[in-house]
């Protein structure tokens, strides 16, 4: 969810110094206590925190894990103000050791404060098969991806473990690097450097799926979120899920796929044909780069054209992807958000009840 204004000067006094953690902590319960009463008060029944604690949707995995350091994964950002530009993942450059759970700052807070049941976000191991290995710096010390998706997979399959213990009910792993093995120009540059993006895809799934494994899974719900991209009204990769459908949707551990179906760059519903029958799709069709509200009778109609090729008691509606992937957030205003959030509840109810 978009940081208020306070929180940002909050976080970057934090960061030169001006401010001690407590204070920032602090600054941040307000903040998620603000988000939800809002939540409550708009009728959202599985709640979070927003993220409200965290730089990006990944970055606990640095604050939390020993061995990143600040030499960052370029990419080709599309969009408003569009171009080259670092990602927020660092680059692995030593043997990577978990110091505490990535979620230990949001998870307590979220227990005591959360007006009911609560979802939390954490990055799927195979993002950083692709944000954060760089060549002549993590090979220093994971000779191949493999060996350094194996040290991922434990650390995430432990936060996992942890957050099923501690009762959370829904744990999404967030995962838009899977959207490089659809897009066709960076499938084309994994083959210029003498990769196999199949090969890639396929050990990135099974290590998602390894820290899944032998996880308790009777009182929880375990989703996927696959996206192009998101940082300041921006994307970075384009295509439907075709070339990645089968493999994903057949092979990924998860109950629950949130997938991107805000614009044409995503591609139609067809590949659902290939959802396994007991699985979920939440469709992604209210975009958060856009502030244009959209029409809930295009909504209705979208959702229809979605359930020839899934049940439609197996679909769900939710925004395309976070308002504030990155704490600068996206180009729309808080009003904005909470209409579009308004209108997610509004379709849902009148389509599912």
């Amino acid at each position: 969810m978009l940081r208020p204004p306070e929180l940002l000067q909050a976080r970057a006094a934090h960061a030169e110094g001006r401010l001690a953690t407590r204070e920032l902590r602090l600054a941040e319960d307000e903040a998620i206590s603000a988000a939800l009463a809002k939540q409550r008060q708009i009728g959202i029944d599985i709640f979070t925190d927003g993220e409200m604690r965290r730089g990006s949707w990944l970055t606990d995995m640095a604050d939390a894990v020993e061995g990143f350091v600040p030499q960052r994964v370029e990419m080709e950002w599309k969009g408003p103000g569009g171009g080259r530009e670092a990602s927020t993942a660092l680059a692995a450059g030593a043997k990577l050791k978990k110091l505490r759970q990535l979620t230990a700052y949001e998870l307590p807070f979220l227990k005591r404060k959360a007006p009911g049941p609560f979802k939390v976000t954490i990055p799927a191991p195979s993002n950083f098969l692709v944000a954060s290995y760089k060549e002549g710096i993590t090979d220093n010390f994971y000779s191949t991806r493999a060996d350094f998706l194996a040290d991922l997979v434990e650390i995430v399959r432990s936060e996992v473990e942890y957050l099923v213990s501690e009762a959370v009910v829904y744990i999404q792993l967030d995962a838009p690097y899977y959207s490089h093995y659809l897009d066709a120009r960076h499938r084309e540059r994994m083959r210029d450097a003498g990769r196999d993006p199949d090969a890639e895809f396929a050990t990135g799934l099974e290590g998602d799926n390894a820290c899944l494994k032998a996880i308790p899974r009777e009182n929880v719900t375990v989703a996927a979120h696959v996206c192009r991209g998101n940082s300041r009204s921006r994307w970075y990769t384009e295509g439907g899920y075709d070339a990645i459908a089968e493999r994903l949707f057949g092979s990924l551990n998860v109950d629950t796929f949130l997938l991107e179906y805000d614009s044409q760059r995503a591609g139609g519903f067809e590949p659902l044909r290939l959802v396994p029958r007991g699985k979920n799709v939440v469709l992604g069709l209210v975009t958060t780069k856009d502030p244009q509200l959209e029409s809930q009778d295009t909504l209705r109609r979208r959702i229809d054209e979605a359930s020839r090729y899934l049940p439609i008691d197996n679909l769900a509606i939710s925004p395309q992807c976070g308002f504030a992937s990155v704490a600068a957030g996206n180009l729309i205003s808080f009003d904005d958000q909470w209409r579009k959030l308004e209108l997610v509840v509004d379709t849902a109810r009148k389509v599912w009840s």
